[in-house]
Order: structure tokens, then C-alpha cells, then sequence
């Protein structure tokens, strides 16, 4: 599965407050914050779904894999999700071993499995 998902009875502002503690106490930053409802609701475009996107980063391990790999830059930073389904707020992110997979680097596997068990760790915390 190329992803990984959590339910949380946390609200939508209370999850991403906690996914981003959470990160921070586990060596990632979140770069950037999309909120897709306001965002498209600015271009015109009516989206009442809460959604939102974190843009999160290790600065070390990025900094490692694109020494390695520079097309590993295409899923760069990495993406953790919050949002609501049917009235249940949801955390998840890409996993990125099923990322590192696309650039056939075997090398970089294992460097992808550890950042992918931290993010899984954050996530888990937050809930």
C-alpha cells in the first residue's frame, strides 16, 4: 500500500497542532502548510472538505538521499496529510519506501524504511 492512514478523535486544528509537536520531538520540520479548502476557495473554486498538507522535512536525511539520488528530490519534502472523511478526522503521509521504489535504488531502501518508521512513530504519537 503506498500509504499509511490513522482515525483520531482530535478535530482538525487540534490534529495538525499535534502531528506538528509531534514531528518537531521526531527531527522533522513542516516547511509549508496547505489549507486546500481556502486555497481553492480563493480561486473561485467552492471545496468545503477539510484538507490540509504538510510539507515536512529531516534536513539531515534530505540532505543524505539527495547526495545519493537526485531524483529522490521528486518526492521531496515529504507529505503528511489531516483531513475529514464522513466526519472522521484523518492523519496520513505517502510512505516512502513506496516512493523509493519508483527510482530503483536499492541503496537508499533502508534509509527510506527508517524515515518512513519515524514518520509512522510521529503520527502515531499524534493521534
Amino acid at each position: 500500500m503506498f500509504h499509511y492512514t490513522l482515525n483520531t478523535n482530535k478535530d482538525i486544528s487540534e490534529a495538525i497542532e499535534a502531528v506538528e509537536q509531534r514531528l518537531k520531538e521526531n527531527g522533522f520540520g513542516v516547511l509549508w502548510h496547505l489549507d486546500i479548502p481556502q486555497t481553492l476557495q480563493k480561486k473561485g473554486v467552492d471545496f468545503k472538505q477539510p484538507y490540509h498538507v504538510l510539507e515536512v522535512c529531516n534536513p539531515v536525511e534530505a540532505k543524505s538521499v539527495l547526495e545519493q539520488n537526485a531524483l529522490v528530490g521528486y518526492f521531496l519534502p515529504c507529505k503528511v496529510v489531516v483531513y475529514e472523511d464522513q466526519g472522521q478526522t484523518k492523519i496520513g503521509l505517502t510512505r516512502p519506501t513506496a516512493l523509493i521504489e519508483l527510482v530503483q535504488d536499492h541503496e537508499l531502501e533502508q534509509t527510506a524504511q527508517k524515515i518512513e518508521e519515524t514518520l509512522i512513530k510521529a503520527l502515531k504519537e499524534a493521534v
